[in-house]
């Protein structure tokens, strides 16, 4: 049957908002425990509560958690490993009071820590049970009355002792790792105004039996050094990630002041801390390490030899992996490609023969009508590379008229050290299949390039972004792949204040969408949580010195610029970037006389959790696009509000 000539946008799609949530998962941090193996599924249909799930040695798979329980910790606020298991016993962090609890099989739940004084005044990450099961070493994050202190701590695992400071004396406190004696911890550290992927320190001290902390040593790391993810060998020889060649590589601490490299290459063994638990490589019981790293946006994995030499790939099907842990058997990876969603497998080794263990999902729709992306780099007009994944339209079923060009959607990715990803995401594949062209930009700033690229934004936060996104867009428009006069932008987080100001300084877009962006840099340096508290000084200038370079790139200050048409996603419990932000920059493009909508969502957070959310937000931006385009979108939207609808278009 011939495709239906139609255009652009108005195509008719198998991903509908019902999809990008139905059966749908995020898996992350898997966790082994002999031949168990446990993972946690954040799953939008049961309001985003976060279920840890345990594969027995027998196959068989079920969840651990009870309901009422959701394993989330809130360190740094944006979390990550909150999960331990030894001997069958799980330790996790609760994420309606941050206590850490103990689960044994066939009992419930039981806390091991004290009720703070405060609501979540006590918060728990990354924990690890001691060799001999009688402590759990994490990080703790305490708030007092509006003081935040991050340390490494020893809970009794029976939950009958105090809780002991084993580390502390720095701002923050990064993943520990435990010798398998148990008898050596290591861990990082870094202090204001740096962030973890900025400087770092790994040190490694001896762990008495009373969780006491001696003879601490400097491993590695300082100005300009950023050490990352410390994990020991069987044989107890301490590993570590390092950029201090310009690239996150590999060391050993077996002798070498510093370390000694392992198969050093200009590839990105690591990424940056955002959330704890990160694990791009994993130590064997042979003495090889099996590493995953990335170039230009795809991820490979391989085997370094016993004494570190060549780094042998292995043939996967997979172009995104992460989440390495070892097995007796070989290694657990989270993996993605293209045409495959994000799947907890295990990778035999030497055979290197994959099984599936969980995927986050079925793929529901034909593979003529996944969109592929290519990675590009586009010359800057300095002569450096700007990175982007580029998608275009797909849908088997459709064609759009002769001469046509699609609208491009060009997205920001947050952090704004983060990257794009080319795993199947169905929000991208959402927007494809109806007849978008997608682009997601690496713009300088981001990592997965060196540490050289992801410099370029020092300073220039608000600045380089906004080049890079238009510089992407322009080029498509030269190569005649996409429409000059329907060029739209989103993000969220850091790429929502890129959005806002492409709205406010930009020349290219015509629209866009601004997933709880930031509009007032001051207020989310003066306002924003402690971990981000002073990463701005390294993105824009130490405040309040800087109080002119702030305001200057802030759109909230320039309100009179504000000319493109905005959608505003926020969630009312955003302690990130708090609602303030939102309500600032929707009231200014009301005054404006700027189209706008704006949806917000009681008791959604930095990132949208839930179901209902997650669809709402996607079919809310494609409404507000079609009233600004003046396309009729296929099926049936329940339209979003436009204020000042009509009165100004970019």
């Amino acid at each position: 049957m011939a495709p239906t000539v139609a255009p652009y946008g108005t195509w008719r799609s198998p991903v509908t908002t019902e999809l990008l949530v139905d059966k749908a998962v995020r898996l992350s941090d898997p966790v082994v425990d002999g031949r168990d193996l446990y993972w946690s599924e954040g799953r939008p249909s049961e309001g985003g509560r976060q279920v840890v799930v345990r594969r027995s040695a027998d196959g068989s798979v079920a969840d651990v958690l009870p309901a009422g329980f959701s394993a989330r910790t809130r360190v740094h606020e944006y979390g990550g490993l909150c999960v331990a298991a030894r001997d069958g016993v799980v330790v996790f962090a609760n994420d309606a009071d941050q206590r850490l609890y103990r689960l044994e099989p066939g009992r419930a739940p039981r806390p091991l820590t004290p009720e703070p004084a405060e609501p979540s005044g006590l918060r728990y990450a990354a924990p690890l049970l001691s060799p001999d099961g009688s402590w759990v070493i994490c990080v703790r994050e305490r708030h007092s009355e509006g003081t935040v202190v991050n340390e490494l701590v020893a809970v009794p695992a029976g939950g009958d002792g105090a809780v002991r400071v084993v580390a502390g004396g720095h701002d923050f406190v990064g993943t520990p790792a435990l010798s398998p004696d148990g008898r050596r911890l290591a861990w990082c550290t870094w202090d204001h105004p740096h962030m973890p992927w900025d400087a770092t320190q790994l040190w490694e001290a001896e762990l008495g039996r009373d969780a006491t902390a001696r003879a601490a040593r400097l491993v590695a790391g300082g100005p300009g050094e950023s050490v990352t993810q410390p994990r020991y060998s069987p044989a107890g020889v301490l590993h570590f990630a390092s950029d201090r060649s310009g690239w996150w590589n590999l060391y050993a601490d077996d002798g070498v002041p510093g370390g000694r490299p392992l198969a050093p290459a200009a590839a990105e063994h690591a990424g940056p801390d955002w959330v704890f638990g990160s694990s791009s490589y994993a130590p064997l019981v042979t003495g090889e390490i099996v590493a995953t790293w990335s170039v230009d946006g795809t991820s490979m994995i391989g085997v370094i030899g016993t004494h570190g030499g060549e780094l042998v790939p292995l043939e996967t099907p997979y172009t995104v992996l992460s989440s390495v842990r070892a097995t007796d058997a070989g290694v657990v990876v989270l993996a993605a490609s293209a045409e495959v969603p994000a799947t907890l497998v295990e990778i035999a080794l030497p055979s290197g023969r994959v099984e599936v263990v969980r995927a986050s999902r079925e793929v529901a729709i034909s593979p003529g009508c996944i969109a592929r992306p290519r990675h590009v780099a586009f010359a800057s007009a300095s002569g450096e590379s700007v990175h982007a994944l580029v998608y275009p339209p797909a849908n088997e079923d459709f064609v759009a008229p002769a001469g046509e060009r699609p609208p491009l959607i060009v997205s920001v990715h947050g952090g704004p050290t983060a990257s794009s990803s080319p795993a199947l995401d169905y929000s991208v594949q959402y927007w494809t299949s109806r007849g978008f062209a997608v682009a997601s930009v690496d713009y300088g700033g981001s990592s997965g390039y060196g540490r050289a690229y992801r410099q370029r934004l020092a300073g220039a936060w608000g600045v380089v972004d906004l080049a890079d996104c238009e510089l992407v867009a322009r080029a498509l428009v030269e190569a005649g792949e996409v429409d000059p006069d329907r060029l739209l932008v989103h993000g969220g987080s850091a790429g929502g204040f890129t959005v806002l100001c492409a709205a406010t300084f930009g020349e290219v877009f015509v629209a866009g969408a601004s997933y709880y962006g930031v509009a007032d840099l001051a207020a989310l340096a003066r306002d924003t949580h402690k971990f981000e508290s002073h990463y701005l000084d390294g993105l824009v200038g130490p405040w309040p010195d800087a109080r002119a370079v702030y305001e200057e790139r802030s759109p909230l200050f320039h309100a009179e610029r504000l000319h493109m048409p905005l959608i505003v996603f926020q969630g009312l419990e955003d302690a990130v970037v708090p609602p303030s932000q939102a309500e600032s920059i929707v009231a200014a493009l009301r005054t404006a006389g700027v189209p706008v909508a704006y949806v917000t969502y009681p008791g959604e957070q930095h990132g949208f959790r839930r179901a209902e959310s997650i669809m709402r937000t996607a079919e809310a931006e494609l409404s507000f696009y079609a009233q600004v385009l003046g396309f009729r979108p296929a099926g049936v939207l329940d339209p979003v509000e436009i204020e000042n609808a009509g009165t100004r278009r970019g």
